[in-house]
């Protein structure tokens, strides 16, 4: 593995770990408090890591080739994951 794939790999990993752990706590804030904008918080933070890991693992078993279609699927997915994020900062109002 070339170091460019590596350095990928390993910010994608920090990427999900990171979403991850913003999912529980939104899960945990969600079951505290009964707000759904909680939820939706969770959602579109799974969004955002599920556009990255699948983005990902489709790019080294395509070998990066159609890079052009995974990376506007990660962007269509992360887009609809942010603006469940935006959406729960609106709905907690």
């Amino acid at each position: 593995m070339r170091l460019i794939e590596a350095l990928y790999v390993l910010f994608s990993g920090t990427l999900a770990v990171a979403g991850l752990s913003m999912v529980v706590f939104a899960v945990r804030a969600y079951k505290d408090t009964g707000r759904p904008s909680m939820m939706h918080l969770s959602a579109g933070f799974g969004l955002v890591v599920a556009a990255a890991v699948s983005t990902t693992v489709l790019a080294f078993l395509t070998g990066f080739e159609h890079t052009r279609t995974l990376l506007t699927a990660n962007y269509f997915i992360t887009t609809a994951g942010y603006l469940f994020v935006m959406y729960s900062i609106i709905r907690s109002e």
